[in-house]
């Protein structure tokens, strides 16, 4: 079992290393043995879970290792299908509930269940999400790392939806670090007036976003504070719910930490809205 914890921790150590490790700082930072070490780095070696530059003898993941990852991160559509947590979430509170996936550079929905009030949102699957002005998008956006955030924002136009849409990268970026602390995205009158919302991540069983999942309803039914708290209460748990199923075992915002605040909101009065081609729909 320890050849099995100590090869998982040389893993883990060369995983966020661009140019690598010797030998040396690996027996620094993980304190294994000269010796076991190396029986260690050949094997895994030779099962190409790492590899050695000829170069400068510095150690790398290796192809194996990243497929593993690769395999695990870029599935798409992983949650189609409407999930009971997404269903329950919409029929509970009577608004629509939808999930979002980052397939290849764009956010799109891929699974939704609609409110039953008459005057709702209208999102449809396949729909894109913008990524700097949607709270689904940017929820998409807040786990990833900052050069990726960029590479992602540089593809697309950071179109001004409304006065407070952000539109530029640094406001985006600035705004991200508030969906991470928090662990959910809200945000209003950024694409559309009149309409509220809330998206948290899915996480998989690598901490990985798989999608996020968001409840969006008409403002007007959403200015008390105890009915936007409720609104976050709900996507945070459906969102557990998913990230349980996927195999996520990490940390959750504390019970109770429903702030509503954003960077573009009031303190005390914050919200999210939709995306491009959103509207509401009236029957």
């Amino acid at each position: 079992m320890q050849v099995v914890v100590r090869s998982l921790s040389v893993l883990r150590a060369l995983a966020p290393k661009a140019r690598g490790a010797t030998m040396q700082e690996l027996h620094e930072e993980l304190g294994i043995p000269i010796g076991s070490l190396h029986r260690l780095l050949t094997t895994l070696m030779e099962a190409d879970f790492i590899t050695r530059s000829a170069v400068n003898r510095r150690y790398f993941l290796g192809p194996i290792a990243r497929q593993l990852a690769d395999q695990s991160r870029h599935h798409s559509a992983l949650l189609v299908t409407p999930h009971r947590a997404v269903v329950t979430a919409a029929e509970a509170s009577g608004e629509t509930v939808f999930l979002t996936e980052l397939i290849g550079d764009r956010a799109v929905c891929v699974a939704l269940a609609e409110g039953r009030h008459p005057l709702r949102l209208f999102v449809r699957i396949g729909q894109e999400m913008p990524l700097h002005a949607a709270a689904s998008g940017r929820s998409l956006l807040a786990h990833l790392s900052e050069p990726e955030v960029i590479s992602l924002l540089a593809r697309h136009e950071l179109t001004a939806f409304t006065e407070e849409t952000p539109t530029t990268v640094e406001a985006v970026l600035e705004h991200l670090v508030v969906v991470r602390d928090r662990g959910y995205d809200v945000c209003e009158d950024e694409l559309d007036r009149g309409v509220w919302a809330v998206s948290a991540p899915v996480f998989t069983s690598t901490g990985a976003v798989a999608a996020t999942v968001t409840f969006a309803a008409a403002g007007s039914r959403m200015q008390d504070p105890l009915a936007r708290a409720t609104a976050v209460q709900t996507v945070l748990t459906a969102a557990r719910d998913l990230s349980s199923e996927l195999g996520f075992c990490g940390e959750w915002p504390k019970e109770g930490d429903t702030r509503t605040g954003s960077p573009h909101a009031d303190a005390d009065l914050p919200d999210a809205r939709p995306a491009p081609g959103q509207a509401w729909r009236d029957r």
